[in-house]
């Protein structure tokens, strides 16, 4: 080194240096305004240049359909101009800390116009493919990383106990074992760390992986009628076992931070729960990542909400949250944290833990290093090995639950040289239908909103080149009464939704949904095609008038997936993750339970060779 780079020199800029050594060095240099600024993780609406480099904040977070130019069909490469526009201002700033941005990229880089759309985890969770669910976690992270944004929050390692909560499409399963075998994910966005990476501590490979967010801490899955944001009623051994197993192996994993739930736990919030936060999460589990709040989790600790935003700040930070996703109200967030450290309702030392963590977690992933977007990948947004991948998750997501009125007579594979055929149904030719919320924006929508293939668009590749496929969303009464159909395949399902939207008491076929398939049914042979993120009604009546029912979940952008295993270039892989339930009252029904008597239980799943297959 010249002399002036010998008096230029800052451990914390070394990138030969060891995380500790930058961690002790950098934190001394910072003033408590810059600490509580690298605790501010605020929105892009209200992002400015001055305010991210004099305030030295954190972190940035783009909510559904808040993108560039504030449009929804923005490409990866303007959402990477973007972040590093915003990275720059961060690398302005006295110290120079970069932040990081993060996203919900939770079934693919689904916010991103041309991205993959992966099934949604409920799918993966028929699938029980561990190595699977890695290789999606490897694709995203690098349509993630091509997009310039370094963090994503996922993956959702909630067990669903109950259909009728609206993130039910989140969760892998009811089954915690099968919660646990999915969290490959972690490694599939962070990548592997080595042998001996001290348990408990941040991993991230490089410049192709992503800083993954296990959540929610803890217990969302499980709330009393499965109202989200509501209340888990559990002792602390049930909630261990059943909820907070799946974070011991996003922890071995070396996962970077984990989101604490906007739900309860016996009426306490998670938001403000010392005890499970501190003591449990970083003292008894040994995490030494981040602890994130939920958007707005703060808001939330106070009725009406927002209100005595001083309470809520000093109850969630000295419980134990080290970074908030404010996310607007940043100014006031950081004037009240401030004044709790200055009278000191907020330890220093309880700072300083927050900022070690989030230090660890930047110089971890090498942020340092490398702020910027990694333009190199932007081929891979959208590429064929992705959107293959995407069409095997689907494939074998797929849960087939009935095939034929007699069992000696299956109805599939279809004959995909038929004469003609009738194509139907809401969700036969949507997209956005087909990828459900989190897609696009928050809770999605209709239409063409990704780039993909419908199931109406697989149908028409699969079928042979003398089929006549006839189309029509809800068939008039003169196709229903022609005869010259050998078959009808409709898709029916949900509309999107997410979070609370999606609560649901009564889980009926939406869009005249059992009237369609009756009506079809009654005229032809029919296939049954269920989109949706969680089990529906199904009457007995309907069950016998159709032919074959298949739960294909929320496929996402690949509906080729469903053409090849109904025209029986693939076998049915799927085993249900989720009870079926007869009728709402009996819910919550999940297979600990002693009175189980479900429609399809967990794990069923036919094939077409065989009649039956175990879970």
């Amino acid at each position: 080194m010249s002399q002036a780079e010998v008096l230029d020199y800052c451990v914390y800029k070394d990138p030969n240096a060891a995380v500790d050594a930058r961690i002790k060095d950098l934190l001394p240099r910072m003033t408590l305004k810059e600490k509580v600024g690298q605790m501010t993780m605020i929105e892009r609406r209200v992002g400015t240049h001055d305010a991210i480099k004099d305030l030295s904040i954190g972190g940035m977070v783009s909510t559904g359909g808040s993108g560039p130019f504030g449009k929804v069909k923005t490409e990866s490469s303007d959402w990477a101009d973007m972040v590093d526009r915003f990275q720059k201002s961060a690398l302005d700033s006295r110290l120079g800390i970069p932040l990081i941005y993060g996203i919900d990229a939770i079934h693919g880089n689904n916010s991103i116009y041309g991205a993959t759309i992966f099934p949604h985890n409920v799918g993966l969770g028929a699938t029980r493919d561990a190595d699977l669910a890695q290789k999606i976690g490897e694709a995203t992270a690098l349509e993630v990383r091509a997009s310039g944004i370094h963090y994503t929050f996922a993956p959702c390692v909630a067990v669903s106990r109950d259909p009728r909560w609206g993130r039910c499409y989140e969760s892998y399963s009811e089954d915690t074992v099968i919660v646990r075998k999915m969290t490959s994910i972690v490694t599939g966005l962070q990548g592997q760390p080595p042998p001996k990476h001290p348990k408990g501590y941040p991993f991230v490979a490089g410049r192709k992986n992503v800083i993954a967010c296990a959540k929610h801490f803890v217990g969302d899955g499980g709330t009393d009628g499965g109202i989200n944001e509501g209340n888990t009623i559990l002792s602390y051994e049930e909630l261990e076992r059943i909820h907070m197993a799946p974070y011991l192996d996003c922890i071995s994993r070396g996962v970077s931070t984990i989101m604490a739930s906007y739900s309860s736990w016996n009426g306490r919030k998670l938001h403000a729960d010392h005890f499970l936060l501190t003591e449990v999460l970083k003292d008894k589990l040994g995490f030494k990542g981040v602890v994130i709040s939920d958007w707005r989790g703060l808001d939330r600790l106070s009725e009406p909400r927002g209100s005595n935003y001083r309470y809520c700040i000093s109850s969630a930070i000295n419980a134990g949250i080290d970074m908030v996703m404010v996310p607007y109200r940043y100014k006031l967030f950081v004037e009240d944290l401030t004044s709790l450290v200055e009278s000191g309702e907020v330890q220093m030392a309880r700072i300083d833990d927050a900022i070690e963590r989030i230090l660890r977690v930047k110089f971890a992933a090498s942020v340092f290093e490398f702020p910027f977007a990694n333009r190199s990948l932007l081929d891979t947004v959208g590429c064929k090995l992705h959107r293959d991948l995407a069409r095997e998750a689907v494939r074998k997501s797929l849960v087939l639950l009935k095939n034929g009125k007699d069992l000696k007579n299956p109805f599939l594979p279809l004959d995909r040289n038929a004469k003609r055929i009738l194509v139907a149904g809401t969700h036969a030719n949507d997209l956005g239908y087909q990828c459900g919320g989190w897609t696009a924006d928050w809770k999605g929508s209709s239409g063409n909103i990704a780039i993909g293939t419908t199931i109406l668009d697989a149908i028409k590749e699969a079928v042979g080149d003398e089929t006549e496929v006839v189309y029509e969303q809800y068939p008039s009464t003169e196709t229903l009464a022609r005869r010259d159909f050998s078959y009808a395949v409709v898709a029916v399902g949900e509309e999107p939704y997410a979070e609370t939207l999606g609560d649901n008491s009564e889980l009926v076929i939406p869009f005249d949904g059992v009237d369609l398939l009756s009506s079809v049914a009654g005229c032809f042979p029919t296939l049954a095609i269920l989109i949706s993120g969680r089990p529906l009604v199904l009457e007995p009546w309907l069950l016998e008038k159709i032919d074959a029912l298949i739960a294909a979940w929320l496929p996402g952008s690949e509906g080729g997936g469903i053409a090849d295993v109904v025209f029986g270039d693939h076998d049915f892989e799927g085993k249900l993750p989720v009870t079926w339930f007869k009728r709402v009252e009996q819910l919550p029904l999940h297979a600990e339970m002693n009175a189980y008597d479900p429609l399809f239980s967990l794990g069923f799943g036919l094939t077409c060779n065989k009649e039956k297959s175990p879970n």
